[in-house]
């Protein structure tokens, strides 16, 4: 029984111990099993030697040791409330980010980019990151998020917290009841349109706003060409004619400036009238000799624009924390518009691509123009834009 890799006894309490080395550790680790040295206890440690070698070679070794400690028959009863304080060795951040890692070797990093890393920074929000205050966390999301988000991060918890368990990271799953059912998305909330008065107020809003003002620009071409946001960050002058009546869309990019083409590979060029408003905007914030891989649109730091920065301008920006542990909120443009009841309602950026196509077919733009203009198939455009309480409304001049 001597010859088993690690086990041995202790000469002095005659219980068996377990000793090894870790590569990167210069000290020797040693774990007390408080077992006798019998048959059955061998076979007790040698599984318990067993987890501590796959934890070595999956690089997930606890150096604590706290992990691989075992009770003997002799050990002094451990209360459970006290056995309740250190259930769960890591918090929800930490397994997070051990979950994100992990899936990073198995899915496309453009996904871990965007939708991991978004709920990185859902979690960063929360009051707090512990597993035991697991149903706090579920009711701060339901007050800070909408109902679909709130069910979409939760189920990703759970994955989380049952590949920990899996890996042995935590004992079980305290996301597991605690999940929503899924609500039902109501398309027509998705694509809801500005009124051509709500869209210059925005617009004169952002011209005139004393932080925020430098966006204007940027704002006026997501209402007046109906493009994606993310096409209008990955523009660059090189796609604009020099009179600024012929603008390339061919590509878009994603929070972390990954640039691929758009959204259904339809690269399409976009008409602009001469003397028209986005003409003379183009003109006006065009250099005197731009280069051609330069940015269109940049944050005020001159820095590239992203969702965040989007997010920012348009809704709201946090940081910091008060005394109670809320986060510090700056409404953006927009929001404080709906807060001073000078709009009726609140609408995400993507609204001004709808609130351009759905008042381009007001005008009477045939269907097939404006799905070229916008990137989109005639079949989606019918389905989302032709909104009747929109273009039976009066239209003014477009």
């Amino acid at each position: 029984m001597s010859d088993d890799k690690w086990i041995n006894v202790d000469k002095r309490s005659q219980k068996l111990v377990i000793r090894f080395h870790v590569k990167g550790f210069d000290k020797q680790f040693f774990v007390s099993t408080g077992l006798k040295d019998t048959k059955r206890n061998r076979e007790i440690v040698r599984s318990r030697r067993d987890a501590i070698a796959n934890d070595i070679a999956l690089q997930r070794f606890d150096s604590t040791l706290k992990s691989y400690q075992l009770l003997s028959k002799d050990s002094k009863f451990t209360p459970p409330e006290k056995l309740q304080t250190n259930k769960y060795k890591y918090n929800l951040l930490e397994l997070w980010h051990k979950f994100t890692d992990f899936q990073s070797t198995l899915i496309e990093q453009t996904t871990i980019l965007t939708k991991y890393e978004a709920i990185t920074r859902y979690t960063k929000r929360l009051p707090n990151y512990s597993l035991e205050k697991a149903t706090e966390i579920r009711d701060w999301l339901l007050k800070n998020t909408t109902k679909f988000m709130a069910w979409d991060i939760l189920n990703n918890y759970s994955r989380c917290c049952n590949w920990a368990v899996n890996s042995r990271f935590i004992p079980d799953n305290p996301f597991e009841k605690l999940k929503i059912k899924k609500p039902k998305r109501k398309l027509e909330d998705n694509y809801q349109a500005f009124t051509l008065e709500q869209r210059d107020l925005i617009i004169k809003a952002f011209e005139e706003h004393p932080v925020h003002s430098h966006y204007a620009s940027l704002v006026k071409f997501m209402f007046w060409t109906g493009c994606r946001p993310g096409e209008a960050f990955a523009l660059i002058w090189g796609d604009v004619s020099e009179d600024c009546c012929r603008i390339s869309i061919n590509k878009s990019c994603n929070l972390h400036r990954i640039l691929k083409g758009t959204k259904n590979g339809k690269n399409r060029v976009f008409p602009v009238t001469k003397g028209s408003k986005l003409q003379k905007m183009l003109l006006t914030i065009r250099p005197q000799r731009p280069g051609p891989k330069s940015l269109v649109f940049r944050s005020k730091n001159q820095k590239p624009i992203n969702t965040d920065i989007l997010q920012n301008f348009w809704n709201e920006a946090t940081s910091g924390r008060d005394r109670n542990g809320e986060f510090y909120r700056y409404p953006g443009v927009v929001k404080e518009l709906v807060n001073k009841g000078e709009l009726d309602f609140y609408l995400k950026p993507y609204a001004t691509r709808h609130t351009f196509a759905t008042w381009a077919i007001a005008q009477g733009i045939s269907l097939d123009k404006v799905a070229l203009w916008i990137g989109d198939e005639v079949g989606t455009v019918l389905k989302h834009y032709c909104h009747p309480n929109v273009v039976k409304s009066e239209c003014p001049d477009f």
